[in-house]
């Protein structure tokens, strides 16, 4: 079974992302800070991240997408997060600023989750 981390710091995106991941047949751990997301990475080896931008700081989940990547995590992560709503902005995948694989605007349908998640594996897998 496939292990998502879902990093975001609101519970209500934290327990919704968690019960439709796990019916899509996931196992799925989760963690509320950027610190936090770290640890659980080392700790659990997920097979995909779903990070939010905007946590204890306004660029979090930049800085954690950043870290990972410079520390050669390879596998996928999938940003989910408001801030093109909130800011005006928008935000697309670039190696070194933003080195996540997709996007998804919250709040993201169950389907759009789904299969976003299940497309980024599926590749993963392709590409290896």
């Amino acid at each position: 079974m496939k292990k998502i981390l879902v990093v975001d710091d609101d519970p209500d995106v934290i327990e919704a992302s968690g019960i439709v991941l796990e019916k899509g047949g996931y196992q799925v751990v989760t963690a509320s800070s950027r610190m936090a997301g770290m640890d659980a990475y080392k700790a659990e080896s997920p097979d995909l991240i779903v990070l939010d931008v905007m946590m204890d700081e306004p660029d979090d989940g930049f800085h954690l997408a950043q870290d990972l990547r410079a520390q050669g995590v390879q596998i996928p992560i999938l940003m989910m997060t408001s801030i093109g709503r909130v800011s005006g902005f928008s935000f697309g995948a670039d190696d070194e600023l933003l080195p996540v694989d997709a996007f998804l605007e919250k709040p993201a349908t169950p389907d759009n989750l789904l299969k976003t998640v299940n497309e980024l594996l599926k590749s993963k897998e392709g590409g290896n």
